[in-house]
C-alpha cells in the first residue's frame, strides 16, 4: 500500500523574497502599540502646532517642526556618537521624498547624475523626473568605484552635477562604503563641483557595528556637498512617512524653498508631531534595538540556508536583503538584478536580491528549499 497523501513530504513552496517591507509581526509588537499610544495621546494635546502652519513664537514650520528637529537631533546624537545640530535637520516624508526634493533643488533639468551599478533601481525614475541624464559607475567590496568614478567626471567635464550614493547597507548588494572612499568622495565633489546625495534608509539598521556614520560627517562645513537622506519607514513602519535631510543650513535652505512647500509648508508636521513623544521618551531607541535583533536573526538564517544550499550570498551587516548570485541552470526566487543597472539593464539578471524583513523563519526556510528542489 501506498503512503497516505497526508503523510507525504511537502514539495517547497516559492515565498515572497521580494516584498521590501517589515513583517506585520515588527508591526503590531505588543510594547511599540503601547509607546505609540502613550505618543499619539501627547501628540494630541498640541494639536494647536501640530495641525497649524506655525505658530507665533517660531514662524511657519518650513524645515519642519522646530520641537521635533531638536528632539529627533538629540536621538540621532545618541545613535551616531557625534554631535547633531538641529538646524541641519530638514524633515521630510521619507528617504524618497527627501532623495526627489533634494534632487529637484539642488540640480537642473539636462544635468548628469551618476549612480552605482546595481543600484537602487527606483531612484533612477526620481532622477528621469527630474529630467536628469544618467551614468553608473561599478560598486566595489568597500563601496561606489571611485576610480571609475573620476574617469566619467574628467570626461564628462563639468556636466555632472549630482553623485547618489546608498552608502550603507546598500541595495540591493547590502555593501557599506569604507570611511577611506567617503573621504575621497567628498573630495571629488569638491574638485569637480557636485552634489553628492547619500541614501541612508538603513543607517541605524545595523546587526553589528560597521564603523561608519552618514556621510554628512565627512563633508566640509566650508565649501558643503552632502545631502544624507534618512527615515523611520524601515526602523517604525513604512506607513508613519517620516525622514529628514542631514545637511549643511546652506543647503537645506533650498529645500523649503520648492513650490509645494513654499505654498502648502512642510508636509509632515502632523505625522512628526505625532511621534515626537515616542521618540523622546526612549520608545523609538527600544523598539530600534528590538527591530535590529528580530532582521538580524532572519539576515543571519537566510545567510546560511542558502550557504547550506550551495550558494555563496554576500553577508550584510544590516539592512533589508541578501544579494545572491544564481546558479547555473538553477532555480531563482525574490527579485532579479535586471532593472538595476542602466547599461545594459540586464547585467545583473543573474543575481537575487531577498529580503528577509516581510517572512517568518519557517517561510525563510521553506523559500530556500524551494530553490534546493
Amino acid at each position: 500500500m501506498g503512503e497516505p497523501a497526508a503523510k507525504k513530504a511537502k514539495t517547497a513552496e516559492a515565498q515572497d523574497f521580494i516584498k521590501g517591507w517589515p513583517n506585520p509581526a515588527l508591526l503590531t509588537y505588543p510594547q511599540l502599540k503601547a509607546d505609540l499610544d502613550a505618543s499619539f495621546k501627547a501628540g494630541l494635546e498640541r494639536t494647536g502646532e501640530i495641525l497649524n502652519y506655525g505658530c507665533k513664537e517660531h514662524g511657519a514650520y518650513m524645515a519642519g517642526h522646530p520641537e521635533f528637529r531638536k528632539v529627533l537631533a538629540e536621538a540621532l546624537a545618541k545613535e551616531y556618537g557625534k554631535p547633531v545640530d538641529w538646524q541641519t535637520l530638514f524633515i521630510t516624508g521619507g528617504c524618497s521624498s527627501g532623495t526627489d526634493i533634494c534632487a529637484r533643488m539642488h540640480t537642473k533639468h539636462g544635468d548628469l547624475a551618476v549612480t552605482e551599478a546595481p543600484t537602487y533601481y527606483l531612484g533612477h525614475n526620481m532622477f528621469r523626473d527630474r529630467g536628469l541624464e544618467l551614468m553608473e559607475v561599478p560598486i566595489e567590496p568597500d563601496g561606489m568605484d571611485l576610480v571609475a568614478l573620476e574617469k566619467v567626471l574628467k570626461e564628462q567635464e563639468g556636466k555632472v552635477k549630482l553623485v547618489y550614493t546608498v552608502a550603507v547597507h546598500h541595495n540591493p548588494t547590502g555593501v557599506t562604503m569604507s570611511n577611506e572612499k567617503r573621504k575621497t568622495l567628498v573630495e571629488l565633489a569638491k574638485q569637480y563641483k557636485f552634489m553628492i546625495l547619500a541614501d541612508e534608509a538603513y543607517q541605524l539598521l545595523n546587526f553589528e557595528p560597521t564603523g561608519v556614520v552618514p556621510l554628512f560627517y565627512h563633508d566640509d562645513p566650508a565649501d558643503p556637498r552632502v545631502l544624507s537622506c534618512g527615515t523611520f519607514s524601515k526602523l517604525i513602519g513604512p506607513g508613519v512617512k517620516v525622514g529628514w535631510v542631514q545637511a549643511a543650513p546652506s543647503l537645506i535652505k533650498p529645500l523649503q524653498d520648492i513650490g509645494f512647500i513654499d505654498s502648502g509648508n512642510n508636509p509632515v508636521i502632523f505625522a512628526s508631531g505625532m511621534i515626537q513623544h515616542f521618540i523622546s521618551s526612549g520608545g523609538f531607541a527600544r523598539h530600534l534595538e528590538h527591530v535590529k535583533k528580530e532582521l538580524g536573526k532572519k539576515c543571519k538564517l537566510l545567510v546560511s540556508e542558502l550557504e547550506k544550499a550551495g550558494y555563496a550570498p554576500y553577508h550584510p551587516k544590516g539592512g533589508y536583503f541578501v544579494w545572491c548570485k544564481v546558479k547555473e541552470g538553477g532555480k531563482r526566487t525574490g527579485r532579479t538584478g535586471k532593472g538595476m543597472s542602466l547599461n545594459p539593464p540586464d547585467a545583473f539578471e543573474g543575481y537575487m536580491r531577498l529580503c528577509f524583513a516581510w517572512l517568518t523563519e519557517e517561510q525563510i526556510i521553506e523559500g530556500v528549499q524551494f530553490l534546493k528542489d
